[in-house]
């Protein structure tokens, strides 16, 4: 795995030739993103080289480097999802390639369920934690120390710093923002509203079927991760509203101007936020 990861790194870097502030992937319905990116380069998965292919609507296929808020990023148009049969190493491939870029910081986003009765359907949700229930793990087996420690430490998920600046950005756009903890369930079937009842239960506000694998190897890799969540659907015990993907690609699109304010505001204001 780590000679696949140093040729796609190469790869990309050869054509890139520079080393990027942040690697951003965007989530289902979330694709409007990458038009507010000046590209100068845009990379097909299937011509880079181990890429993985994605299989979900909503979701691009294409690598795009360029500037955002007159900082450099590499943002991933469609994510890949342990529910289409991928592996775990295969879905967080892309993120060990950021890493062997030299990229520090990561931006994820995704679109959830609801279970906190403070939410509704277009929210824009914070991740301050998460709660992984995926029946696999990135990290096992064994372990690659030329990328991280056996046991890492998940003590601070998404960085704090990111989500300070990432809320003032909200506060000064007066764009009502919740923080909330995500968990991770494999999909891809939506949750039945006793599924919904139990995230609610162990302390989860929003459902989704992504992005901690991506947060673990990030952490593995000591890298700045900051997550948002778009609420596409609500759900519970007393719930049965139906859903369905296209309804998802609906919500989302209805927040992304407030995603792209908030996710441009946090890049426009970089330092150094280890």
């Amino acid at each position: 795995m780590l000679a696949k990861i140093k040729e796609t790194a190469d790869f990309i870097k050869n054509i890139i030739e520079d080393t990027p502030d942040f690697a951003i992937v965007l989530g289902s319905g979330l694709g409007k993103l990458q038009d507010e990116v000046k590209a100068t380069h845009i990379l097909e998965y299937h011509n880079i080289p181990h890429f993985p292919q994605t299989t979900v609507v909503g979701h691009g296929g294409k690598l795009i480097y360029g500037t955002l808020e007159g900082k450099k990023v590499l943002m991933m148009s469609g994510r890949f999802h342990y529910y289409e049969g991928h592996s775990m190493e295969t879905i967080t491939f892309p993120i060990r390639v950021f890493h062997l870029l030299g990229i520090k910081n990561l931006i994820l986003s995704n679109a959830s369920g609801g279970v906190n009765p403070a939410y509704n359907v277009a929210d824009v949700v914070i991740l301050k934690d998460h709660i992984n229930m995926m029946p696999e793990h990135p990290l096992r087996g064994k372990n690659i120390d030329e990328l991280g420690p056996r046991f890492v430490d998940m003590s601070e998920p998404y960085n704090k710093k990111m989500i300070t600046v990432a809320k003032k950005v909200a506060e000064e756009n007066k764009i009502q923002v919740h923080q909330g903890v995500y968990v991770a369930l494999q999909g891809p079937t939506f949750e039945t509203p006793a599924e919904y009842g139990l995230v609610k239960v162990i302390g989860g506000d929003m459902v989704g079927m992504s992005t901690v694998p991506e947060v673990i190897v990030a952490k593995h890799m000591n890298m700045n991760v900051f997550g948002v969540s778009v609420i596409t659907d609500l759900g519970g015990p007393d719930i049965a509203f139906p859903v369905s993907h296209e309804e998802v690609l609906d919500a989302a699109n209805k927040a992304m101007p407030h995603v792209i304010v908030l996710v441009k505001g946090l890049i426009k204001e970089y330092h150094d936020f280890s």
